[in-house]
């Protein structure tokens, strides 16, 4: 569709237009009538109207593989230091607490200062991070107690950077294209989650941690050069709200929003309630009479899923039923689980555990839509804050319950018993705030 004015090729702006991304000010969602297209694949638009979020993407997508090309050398080197799985099991747990503490502060901070100099700033000191782990590993200076430190330290960057990136980009997009920038991230994730491990194992095994490492480190440059060409990104704040941004005044307001509340309460339902993931080694041996390589196929099938569902989610943009979109895939998250619960073939239940994954992309793609458009740009940050706490720590709360009621149990109950729940509590939930299932993001009411 031709535009109805020239276009200047540097900033992508209309000509005798302000130049309002370089102004950091938000941009307003296109008013003119316009029709839809059938789009089956992810929509590129975003990256085509937009030059500072394409810069964002790429260097988000590409430093993402080197983090977890990092995140998996680190587990590889504490085993190799100490032998014990149970070393191994602490690097999560280091990991955890930092982000779960520093995901609150961090959306404070984001909703206080300059989003971009907080993303710049916290992006370079998880680069120095990736080249002191080079160095150390260089210098053959093996301490199970530095990398726990480094991996905390990790933490607490990605725990500043990730609230700030997420508010920015309602700042750099209208909100009609909101739910096509959220696919594209989900894309991102997943394609570092399924690749960089391939490669920092490869790495680690051709040249040693200190290259994964180092490739991490250069890998960093995209992300940094895409947040230093961004505009200046201080957070719209009225007069009253002046000073520092307080976690308490975060919640209060989330306490206020039931339809962001939601957001948060269902995707606690499909990952505390239906998380399988701690039973595939128990499920690999007892149903399919598998091992560890079967165990890399449940998990890559979830992956899979969950980047086909980015992949294929060009439909996306033409839902407005945001909070019933929400609604229809988690409970397909929980039925695919609680199915693959009940199979005994392993093709499938992959299959199963692929389904699950491509609903979980489509439940997070509208959750983080929903949560950026409804949410105004002053509280962006802490809300985000929230988001990061969610879901870091739901996934390790619902490990812990599958693993329990297996014990009690039997990993069938476990499995076919939480997906089933989850779509229990969800339609309680539903029952309870009816208007969440009503939502249209033409008119976003948090």
């Amino acid at each position: 569709m031709g535009r109805l004015l020239p276009v200047c090729e540097a900033t992508e702006q209309p000509l005798g237009a302000p130049d309002r991304r370089r102004l950091g000010s938000p941009v307003p969602p296109t008013t003119a009538p316009t029709r839809p297209r059938r789009r089956i694949f992810a929509d590129l638009t975003p990256l085509r109207t937009s030059a500072d979020y394409r810069r964002l993407w790429v260097g988000g997508t590409i430093s993402w593989v080197g983090q977890a090309m990092t995140a998996l050398a680190i587990s590889l080197q504490v085993y190799d230091i100490t032998g014990s799985s149970f070393s191994v099991g602490l690097v999560g747990l280091f990991s955890l607490v930092p982000l779960v503490v520093f995901g609150l502060y961090g959306g404070a901070i984001a909703d206080t200062v300059d989003r971009r100099k907080l993303g710049l700033y916290s992006s370079l000191g998880a680069a120095a991070l990736s080249v002191a782990l080079a160095g150390a590993a260089l210098l053959d200076y093996h301490r199970v107690w530095f990398l726990y430190g480094v991996v905390a330290l990790q933490a607490v960057c990605g725990a500043l950077t990730g609230p700030a990136r997420s508010a920015m980009i309602p700042r750099l997009l209208p909100a009609e294209q909101l739910p096509a920038a959220n696919a594209l991230n989900s894309v991102t994730m997943t394609f570092g989650t399924m690749v960089g491990p391939a490669l920092g194992g490869l790495i680690v095994a051709l040249g040693g941690y200190q290259w994964a490492y180092l490739i991490d480190a250069v890998t960093f440059t995209a992300a940094l050069y895409a947040m230093w060409r961004l505009p200046s990104m201080k957070p719209d704040r009225g007069e009253e709200a002046r000073g520092r941004a307080s976690v308490v005044d975060g919640l209060r307001f989330l306490g206020t929003r039931p339809n962001i509340r939601m957001t948060f309460f269902t995707d606690m339902a499909a990952m505390v309630l239906a998380q399988p993931k701690a039973l595939f080694p128990a499920a690999a041996a007892l149903w399919y009479g598998g091992d560890a390589k079967t165990v890399g196929l449940m998990v890559a099938a979830i992956a899979a899923g969950a980047l086909l569902g980015g992949l294929f989610s060009g439909w996306q943009g033409r839902i407005q039923r945001h909070g019933l979109a929400i609604l229809l895939s988690v409970a397909g998250w929980g039925l695919a689980i609680a199915v693959f619960g009940l199979t005994r073939n392993l093709w499938l239940g992959l299959f199963f555990l692929a389904l699950a994954g491509a609903a979980d992309t489509v439940s997070m793609v509208f959750r983080s839509t929903m949560l950026q458009a409804a949410t105004p740009d002053e509280m962006r940050g802490r809300l985000q804050g929230v988001f990061i706490v969610v879901v870091a720590g739901g996934p390790r709360l619902g490990d812990f319950i599958a693993g329990s009621t297996a014990d009690l149990t039997s990993p069938t109950v476990a499995v076919t018993g939480g997906g089933l729940a989850c779509v229990l509590v969800l339609g309680l939930l539903a029952l309870r705030w009816r208007n969440f299932a009503r939502y249209d993001a033409r008119s976003p009411q948090a």
